[in-house]
């Protein structure tokens, strides 16, 4: 890695020295080198393994006694362990995390409260110790998000989710870059969700790598983010004018019935309107009579 890698947290003490007895089993990490497609099983020792190139593969394990025993594969299947590294002792079991785009393996311990990350290289010593995330709450289990959920505007190169017994708390990963472009070197072309071959293709032989795609499309610059700031003006906060409706817009807006009763309602004003015409007309008249025969 030609960059450092930092962890985004609230706080980070200094980590946490762990007491155990002499007769603790024994943490270790394995790498092995893999002949061939196989579908044999592991022997029944507890270890966790995950595929870390096209040719090796990572496990996990405890080792009662000797850690010179190693992880105990078919010999059908695989060699002895090219690299056999002592983690510490425990009696949690080591969950492993493999990034292929970067070669970092990350191992978090159950009742633990680091995360430790290895990058693998196809020269010796294989396995490079990279650094230590700790923290001050113990995890009771992990989660990992994939890489094309990753924010690539940040130079996130992995994400927890870490369980407690408080919450479920994001960790990430990042690598300090002072620019804001694209970085190709941290983010090639990864696997996609689509699967490369069914089920059925697989069960009959066939083998195929997975489908990359590209995380360019999900950069967003921070400059297009960026918040802009302007001097808003008092005549803004006037109301829009709405636009201007004629007759016959409002005519054909309103339905039958309602125009009826709108027609009925004028017809009744109308008639009104004569009846009152009417009634002041007789009463000028009768007036006008009155005052002529008292004149």
């Amino acid at each position: 890695m030609s960059a450092g890698i930092t962890t985004e947290v609230s706080s980070q003490p200094p980590a946490r020295i762990r007491k155990c007895a002499s007769s603790t089993p024994a943490r270790s990490l394995s790498l092995l080198r893999k002949s061939g497609r196989t579908k044999d099983r592991v022997r029944s020792e507890p270890s966790l393994c995950l595929t870390a190139k096209s040719s090796q593969l990572v496990s996990t394990k405890r080792v009662n006694g000797s850690l010179h025993s190693g992880t105990r594969y078919e010999k059908k299947s695989f060699d002895e362990p090219i690299v056999l590294q002592e983690m510490d002792t425990s009696n949690g079991v080591l969950l492993p995390f493999y990034d292929p785009d970067s070669n970092i393996v990350y191992l978090c311990g159950k009742g633990d409260s680091s995360i430790r990350y290895f990058e693998i290289t196809d020269e010796p010593p294989y396995v490079h110790y990279l650094n230590t995330y700790s923290s001050k709450e113990p995890q009771r289990g992990m989660g990992f998000m994939p890489k094309r959920g990753l924010d690539v505007s940040k130079c996130e190169i992995a994400r927890f989710y870490k369980l407690h017994e408080r919450k479920c708390e994001p960790i990430v990963m990042t690598v300090p870059r002072k620019s804001d472009l694209f970085q190709d070197d941290l983010y090639p072309d990864t696997a996609g969700p689509e699967p490369a071959l069914e089920a059925e293709e697989w069960a009959s032989g066939k083998d195929a790598g997975p489908l990359l795609i590209s995380l360019r499309d999900g950069y967003v610059p921070l400059k297009n983010r960026e918040l802009k700031v302007t001097k808003k003006n008092i005549l803004d906060k006037r109301p829009p004018q709405g636009p201007r409706r004629s007759y016959s817009t409002c005519d054909t807006s309103l339905s039958r019935s309602i125009l009826e009763e709108l027609l009925e309602e004028i017809k009744s004003l109308r008639e009104t309107v004569q009846a009152q015409e009417k009634r002041i007309s007789d009463l000028e008249n009768k007036l006008s009579q009155f005052t002529n025969g008292t004149s």
